[in-house]
């Protein structure tokens, strides 16, 4: 599913997991992913041989790593569906998955 140009955003900062996410980042590096790394500058200078894009992201605790990591991936989203001209304001589907129950 992964080939030449297809971008892969990662989220990986300098945790107890960042070897075995280290390791799913170069395994699609390998196939040709572009790979967009959010991490810390430790998590960033670990895998500076393969990443194309990277955002460097402060050193937290890890009460509120998952609060600090959602905010670039949720303007990514937002940018994308601008960009998109998709309306971020009326999502599609949303009356549907909101009303049933």
């Amino acid at each position: 599913m992964v080939d030449d140009g297809v971008p892969v955003v990662a989220l990986a900062p300098s945790d107890e997991l960042f070897v075995k996410t280290a390791s799913n980042i170069e395994e699609v590096a390998a196939r040709g992913a572009k790979i967009i790394l959010i991490s810390d500058e430790e998590g960033i200078k670990k895998l500076s041989n393969i990443e194309n894009i990277s955002l460097k992201m402060p050193k937290t605790s890890l009460f509120t790593l998952p609060i600090l990591y959602s905010i670039p991936v949720q303007m990514l989203a937002y940018y994308t569906a601008v960009i998109k001209g998709t309306d971020v304001d009326q999502p599609r589907n949303l009356a549907k998955s909101v009303t049933v129950e």
